[in-house]
């Protein structure tokens, strides 16, 4: 929009539908950063699953969690390699004592809430 009213206020030739592929073109990549972002960051608990991403793991095969920082190498759940960046990471220890890392903004709220349905289901 900026772009045609700079053109029409320039006084020279205007390009209405150069103007209007651009603007289609950038909304059409924004809506698809939006629709990944949304989908692949994504992280929610309930009382029987934890969704990181577009991975689910079932809390009762989660032991409890481990106070320590998880091991170089350690799998990330969502299927990346590792946590995403600004993403704070909380170990996880599995019922068949492997180590996986989760993930949230907020780590200390995720602890705090998984702490809660474990303490419940128990």
């Amino acid at each position: 929009m900026l772009g045609y009213g700079g053109e029409l206020l320039a006084g020279g030739p205007t390009t209405p539908l150069l103007w209007l592929l651009t603007g289609a073109g950038l909304g059409t990549l924004s809506a698809l950063w939006v629709y990944a972002r949304r989908r692949f960051l994504r992280v929610r608990l309930t009382p029987a699953e934890l969704w990181q991403g577009t991975e689910c793991l079932p809390l009762d095969r989660v032991a409890g969690l481990d106070e320590t920082e998880a091991p170089f190498g350690t799998r990330v759940l969502g299927g990346g390699l590792s946590a995403p960046r600004r993403y704070a990471e909380v170990a996880l220890r599995l019922d068949d004592d492997s180590v996986v890392v989760a993930w949230a903004r907020d780590g200390r709220a995720l602890r705090e809430a998984l702490r809660a349905v474990l303490r419940e289901r128990a």
